[in-house]
């Protein structure tokens, strides 16, 4: 791989970075990251209703109730940060 290539692939990853909030960046944590996928998750649960339908019958619940949950889980934010979120590890 040459050093062109690789400058290349690094300013399209930055590009993505920059118009996805999803896709992270340099200094997000690995908290932060999680938070994302959390979200972006229960948005697909929610957004897809075969994957709703099968969480609503796998928990004998409604869809309703179903839906309602998974709409309290993703409009938490004031999530309890974990004692070694500021470690990259």
């Amino acid at each position: 791989m040459q050093a062109s290539d690789r400058f290349n692939i690094n300013s399209q990853l930055e590009h993505l970075q920059a118009k996805y909030v999803g896709t992270g960046h340099a200094d997000m944590n690995r908290f932060e990251w999680a938070v994302n996928i959390q979200r972006d998750s229960y948005a697909a649960y929610i957004g897809h209703y075969p994957l709703l339908s099968y969480f609503s019958i796998a928990e004998n619940e409604s869809i309703g109730r179903q839906r309602y949950t998974f709409m309290q889980f993703g409009t938490i934010t004031d999530f309890v940060q974990p004692c070694n979120c500021d470690r990259n590890i």
